[in-house]
């Protein structure tokens, strides 16, 4: 059975490290409809005490070089991100690009996931319209910007909770 968006924003009781951080990388391509996702994930990550950082970056396709290159340069310092958060918006038009694009960013969150050590949660919306943007964005689909925080915050407790089995605590 498929859970409600109330089920997944549903936070309570995790434990994060206490110096846990969040970067999202957001895009400057359909800025209104991902200043939405923003706001969104923002917002949640303030109602949970989280602290995050924000870079813009131009288009979908450049999320992944953006996220391993700040990984790379942080990842031996007290503010290395404990995740990433992707948001953007691939909104469809009349040629194939839609489709490159979209393979591109999935393809580069995928690997990422794969070789990181910290979770990178995929919020970019590929839609046809605005009507699918505003039912993404609050509307009947919930909001992915703030379901985007939650996992977020869900996988940075999962990571954690391996590395505390690990240490015996």
């Amino acid at each position: 059975m498929a859970k409600s968006s109330t089920e997944i924003l549903d936070t309570a009781g995790i434990l994060l490290p206490k110096d846990a951080c969040i970067v999202i990388v957001r895009t400057e391509w359909n800025a209104h409809i991902v200043d939405l996702l923003e706001e969104g994930c923002a917002g949640f990550l303030d109602e949970n005490k989280v602290c995050f950082t924000v870079i813009n970056v131009p288009g979908a396709f450049e999320i992944g070089f953006a996220i391993k290159n700040y990984w790379d340069h942080h990842k031996y310092r007290d503010d290395k991100p404990h995740a990433f958060i992707a948001l953007g918006c691939v909104l469809r038009g009349d040629t194939p690009h839609f489709d490159y694009v979209c393979q591109g960013v999935t393809d580069s969150i995928v690997k990422l996931n794969l070789s990181l050590p910290v979770p990178v949660i995929f919020g970019v919306l590929t839609i046809d319209n605005q009507q699918q943007a505003d039912e993404r964005t609050g509307g009947i689909h919930g909001h992915k910007g703030r379901e985007a925080a939650a996992a977020a915050i869900k996988m940075i407790a999962l990571v954690d909770s391996f590395k505390s089995a690990r240490s015996g605590k």
